[in-house]
């Protein structure tokens, strides 16, 4: 049985999580931590549960989602996926950072890409991947179908949709995405977002105004 932690973190109240089991095997997800308290807090929870952090997973690559990603790499030393459209976002994020007022190094972190249709395991328990852009142009989501959750960073939020107005964005796509891909799973769907209260496939059907 898999189990998720949420973390808010940095100036955009991003969350990061970490999704684990039994065997304390885990992946973390966006990792946002900007400064040692942060730091400190997933660490902390890391070394209290005894995990073994198996993957780090980008649902995309704006700067609030990869503050901790050098620090996560470093530390783990494991693999980073994301998708292959989000590199050229990556990249930018010293410029992101002057624009936030940040001095932020260049990452430098081995990558795995995935794509639409690749499926990733954490021991025997299958993530299905969308990949569902307009946000960013790489943004992916992370489904786990017999636990009936996904992660969808900054795809869907509670009553809300992604920005489009950010490099490469584009809202007909990121419409699309949600009702085509996301849309036709079952209603009853955990969506865990990249910002706010966890919430439900059913519930963003009949209530999120940018769907209707």
């Amino acid at each position: 049985m898999l189990q998720i932690q949420g973390f808010v973190f940095n100036f955009a109240s991003e969350n990061t999580y970490i999704l684990y089991n039994e065997n304390k095997n885990a992946w973390l997800i966006d990792p946002g931590n900007m400064n040692e308290q942060e730091t400190r807090a997933i660490d902390l929870f890391i070394t209290e549960k005894g995990l073994h952090i198996r993957n780090i997973l980008l649902t995309h690559a704006h700067i609030d989602h990869v503050m901790g990603l050098q620090w996560a790499f470093d530390t783990f030393k494991v693999p980073v996926k994301m998708h292959q459209e989000d590199q050229e976002v990556l990249d930018m994020l010293q410029a992101s950072g002057i624009r936030f007022g940040m001095k932020i190094d260049p990452v430098k972190v081995d990558i795995e890409y995935v794509k639409e249709g690749d499926e990733m395991e954490l021991d025997g328990e299958k993530f299905k991947i969308y990949h569902v852009p307009g946000h960013s142009p790489g943004s992916v989501v992370y489904h786990n179908e017999e636990q009936k959750f996904m992660i969808s960073g900054d795809v869907l939020f509670e009553g809300s949709i992604g920005r489009t107005d950010l490099y490469k964005g584009n809202y007909d796509q990121l419409i699309n995405g949600i009702k085509s891909k996301l849309f036709i799973l079952d209603d009853d769907t955990q969506v865990f977002s990249g910002h706010g209260n966890p919430t439900t496939i059913g519930f963003e059907k009949q209530y999120n105004p940018f769907l209707k």
